[in-house]
């Protein structure tokens, strides 16, 4: 069968996994009777809460006698690497491109290494039912874009098609009218403009693995391409590693893909996308070759983490109250069967009860934390910082490329605050009353802005970044909360009187019959210092009875903490407290009196 390899590529929320969902399904290969409205590429339960991807995923269909291949990759910045290495695999991409928003930061970031890697483009106008489209003007960015990041001739003449992912139509113009259901142009573009994938059966065999799964039973498995000649199950081959030694062993199994499914095959051939089991440590970017040939394929870049924190067993008074989970050994074996198929992430021992871990941003380290708190864990994580590297005895840290879109009355303030956070704005414009801003900014100076920024808009803003290089490290105090906190200085559950008196000091994060602890953060003070409060104080009670002391107390609704907002939110010195049900603050140091030695010897240091 002939066979097409494509990936899409898209900024955050443009509809790639949409479109690869609604092209499986007016594909033929589900039967007509068949519910497919649950079905979809995301599977992961966070995937589908949050409506993004947050793994690669490989799927397949069948198509007038070609075999499509499809890989939908992630669209955020923090799971870019995926996307670099997944180029290695496919022969083009399809970009996806929002009839509104047009181009963003990731779009500059995929489509960047799109065309380093050579692919053929066709650009996907997404969105087009949309009242506010304006599919001729986003056509126009895309082409600037395209020669602005050096596109040659063969990639500037790109096809476009326009369709409304979300109602699973298409057409090759840009009028409403003209779409029609199912995607039948897009298929029959995809084989008129796509090129074969190049690579020979009749060569020795080429295999590299460009992403990760892991499986308790085999091990991890590699995912990539069959560049030349063929594989097949029980076949010893050889492993090419990244030092350069060697290393035989037995195809266990391959898979290959064909709609939401991973299927078994007995042999796959080039030009193949499969998986292969076998090799329990194989690593992205080794080559796997027929046993006696030495021919390795050029290594693939991984990206490298930019962002750590710490993570750590619980040490709260309530630990193992709510979490089954709590041993430092097994938050261990956690984290490393992680770095098992995710690449991108590092653990380094920090303490007996706590570990570095390294990743590509607060995104990649959130979604961690939250699948092991969903699995039973509980710990504690520090505030995330970036990682500082050196270069030739000169301090580099990451920077940022920033793009956000603010209501035009809000554009003042966040202009003066990302000034506060050291970022340079290189670009403004004025799309229908939303003002565009283009940024860079030090990957330190986000750490926490986002909470600021969503305060600061209302709500409206729209905010997206993608990392852009290391520059020399400037020694600033950037990232770091303005206001202090309000800290628990007893144990006991929360009383109404009690916080009802505490409320003009601040904003509270808990209500009452709240469960606190000496050293737990329970609100934010309304100055710029931390304040040891009795949340748990009841009333006195007497039996004189004055008028109007019995009225009704109303509080002030608590400001919900989500797990983001929390490790936005802390300074260096506080931690988030994680366990399956609970996402408490805290301060390192919980005894009150402690905390104030330190506080004073600190407030000395810098006098």
């Amino acid at each position: 069968m002939k066979k097409r390899n494509i990936a899409i590529i898209a900024h955050v929320d443009h509809g790639k996994t949409t479109l690869v969902d609604e092209i499986l399904k007016t594909s033929g290969m589900f039967r007509e009777n068949e519910d497919v409205s649950q079905v979809s590429m995301d599977s992961n339960a966070l995937e589908k809460e949050r409506g993004i991807t947050i793994l690669a995923k490989t799927t397949a269909l069948d198509y007038n006698g070609y075999r499509i291949n499809i890989l939908d990759t992630p669209g955020h910045a923090d799971f870019g690497g995926e996307v670099e290495r997944i180029m290695n695999m496919v022969d083009g991409v399809l970009l996806v491109v929002d009839a509104y928003e047009g181009t963003m930061p990731q779009t500059r970031f995929v489509l960047k290494k799109a065309l380093a890697a050579g692919v053929k483009p066709i650009v996907v106008i997404n969105k087009i039912d949309k009242p506010s489209a304006r599919c001729k003007q986003v056509v126009d960015e895309v082409l600037d874009l395209f020669i602005e990041l050096g596109a040659d001739d063969s990639q500037l003449d790109f096809p476009v098609v326009y369709a409304s992912a979300i109602n699973g139509t298409c057409s090759l113009s840009d009028d409403l009218g003209s779409q029609t259901k199912g995607f039948k142009e897009l298929l029959d573009l995809i084989i008129s403009e796509i090129p074969a994938p190049s690579g020979e059966v009749d060569k020795p065999l080429q295999f590299q693995p460009a992403l990760l799964d892991y499986n308790e039973f085999v091990g991890r498995i590699g995912i990539g391409r069959v560049q030349n000649g063929t594989i097949k199950v029980g076949e010893m081959v050889n492993c090419i590693r990244l030092d350069g030694t060697e290393k035989s062993f037995r195809i266990q199994k391959l898979f290959g893909y064909y709609g939401y499914s991973r299927v078994e095959v007995e042999s796959a051939e080039a030009g193949d996308i499969v998986a292969i089991a076998g090799l329990p440590d194989i690593s992205v970017g080794e080559t796997i070759c027929e046993q006696g040939m030495h021919l390795p394929l050029p290594v693939l870049h991984i990206d490298e983490p930019t962002l750590q924190m710490t993570f750590g067993a619980n040490t709260s008074p309530f630990v193992g109250k709510d979490g089954k989970i709590v041993t430092a050994r097994k938050i261990e074996e956690r984290l490393y069967r992680e770095t098992q198929k995710d690449v991108s992430l590092r653990v380094e021992p920090y303490t007996n009860e706590s570990f570095t871990v390294s990743g590509r941003g607060e995104l990649h380290l959130s979604i961690l934390i939250e699948n092991m708190r969903r699995e039973g864990f509980e710990l504690e994580v520090s505030k995330p910082h970036v990682i500082i590297k050196e270069v030739d005895g000169i301090k580099m840290e990451p920077w940022e490329d920033l793009q956000i879109e603010v209501p035009e009355d809000a554009m003042g303030t966040v202009i003066e605050q990302l000034g506060l956070r050291g970022a340079v704005m290189e670009n403004m414009t004025n799309i229908e009353g939303q003002v565009r801003l283009n940024y860079v900014i030090p990957s330190r100076g986000l750490i926490g802005f986002t909470t600021d920024f969503m305060t600061m808009t209302k709500g409206y803003g729209i905010i997206n970044h993608t990392f852009k290089e290391y520059r020399p490290y400037e020694k600033v105090e950037i990232g770091e909360r303005k206001l202090g906190v309000l800290v628990s200085m007893e144990n006991g559950s929360a009383t109404a009187y009690s916080i009802g008196n505490l409320e003009d000091r601040g904003i509270m994060f808990i209500e009452p019959g709240t469960e606190v602890y000496e050293g737990m953060i329970v609100g934010e003070c309304n100055r710029d210092n931390d304040l040891a409060v009795n949340v748990v104080k009841g009333k006195n009670l007497t039996n004189v009875r004055a008028s109007g002391s019995d009225h009704t107390v109303v509080l002030k609704r608590p400001r919900p903490i989500t797990l983001e907002y929390a490790l936005d939110y802390i300074n260096s010195d506080e931690l988030v407290e994680v366990t399956p049900n609970f996402i408490r603050l805290r301060k390192q140091i919980l005894n009150t009196e402690d905390r104030k030695k330190m506080d004073a010897k600190k407030n000395k240091a810098v006098a």
